[in-house]
């Protein structure tokens, strides 16, 4: 009988099958659900800093600024005391990891705010590390050196596990992994997704353009972890972003990871989803002959000579003409 118990940033999971910050993960009764589905862990709803600085910038006044400080506090702490009651609730009716996420984009107060998020009781907490840099007096390095000094800053203040969900806009995914495992990071996530944008040609207006993933979005996250698993064997990885079916899960695993986040497919399927991935993934596992995870985890990353050849191939030209 195959297992799929995994270790990944500290955490045990009954599954590798992380279901992914999203709007769900905001509902106690939506993560029993998870739970009872076969959820390996949960990342709730992230707390997110531009929201609390945009509520904040709409309820402060020049009319009256000596309220403004009590303001900005008031507002902060609602929305964070909210989200440490949203903590508690489930830890109150879930056994599986809780990992708590915050999506931050400055070295700002997160610290704090970390504290208070361990003390209500999360398992681990995921920093999502997001922006884009479009000054022309940005220095190469600095986005990365944010990343470093926000898991530097927030170690220092907590004991449970850091996991640094990174975007793809990353010059060197490999050295700043490696710099942010020395750093204290527990596990990272490859990768986030931007906020898509689209374009409306009729109105002339932004809109939003697909909010879901999907296998074609999986291919990046499976290269530089099978690279990133080979270089840093010591630094857990979950893959995030196009996992849409057991198959993807599989990919993710041999390629290094020791988990992956959902959210798109678990969004438009259900929590059966979670079931019928888990169940395919054991399936999977049985005809092969493996055991656990660990028997097949990253046998097809970087390790080996000929599969580096491979991921780290980024010119088309020979596949054309073999087709063509």
């Amino acid at each position: 009988m195959s297992s799929l118990n995994t270790l990944f940033g500290g955490l045990e999971l009954k599954s590798p099958i992380i279901v992914g910050s999203n709007s769900q993960t905001a509902s106690i009764d939506k993560i029993v659900e998870f739970e009872k589905a076969g959820a390996g862990a949960v990342v709730l709803k992230s707390l997110f800093e531009e929201s609390i600085a945009r509520e904040i910038a709409a309820n402060v006044s020049d009319e009256h600024p000596e309220a403004n400080d009590y303001i900005s506090y008031f507002i902060s702490e609602k929305v964070v005391g909210d989200y440490l009651s949203l903590i508690a609730e489930v830890k109150a009716k879930c056994s599986i990891p809780v990992i708590a996420s915050i999506a931050c984009h400055t070295d700002g107060k997160w610290e704090e705010f970390a504290k208070r998020i361990e003390q209500a009781g999360a398992d681990a907490l995921e920093l999502n590390v997001m922006s884009l840099s479009t000054s022309r007096n940005y220095t190469p390095g600095d986005f990365e050196k944010l990343h470093e000094n926000i898991v530097s800053n927030v170690k220092a203040m907590v004991r449970i596990p850091l996991i640094v969900k990174m975007g793809a806009n990353i010059s060197n995914p490999v050295a700043l992994c490696s710099n942010l495992y020395a750093k204290g990071a527990s596990a990272v996530v490859l990768f986030n997704r931007f906020y898509p944008t689209e374009i409306d040609i009729d109105k002339l207006t932004f809109t939003s353009g697909n909010p879901f993933t999907s296998a074609a979005d999986l291919s990046g996250a499976l290269r530089w972890t099978g690279i990133v698993s080979a270089a840093i064997s010591q630094l857990p990885i979950a893959v995030s972003g196009g996992v849409d079916s057991y198959r993807g899960v599989v990919k993710s695993l041999l390629s290094g990871a020791y988990a992956v986040e959902v959210a798109s497919a678990i969004i438009k399927q259900g929590a059966a989803w979670i079931t019928e991935a888990n169940s395919g993934l054991k399936s999977w596992m049985e005809g092969k002959g493996y055991k656990t995870i660990a028997d097949f985890r990253g046998a097809m990353n970087a390790t080996d000579t000929e599969n580096a050849e491979k991921l780290l191939r980024t010119q088309f030209l020979k596949y054309f003409s073999e087709v063509h």
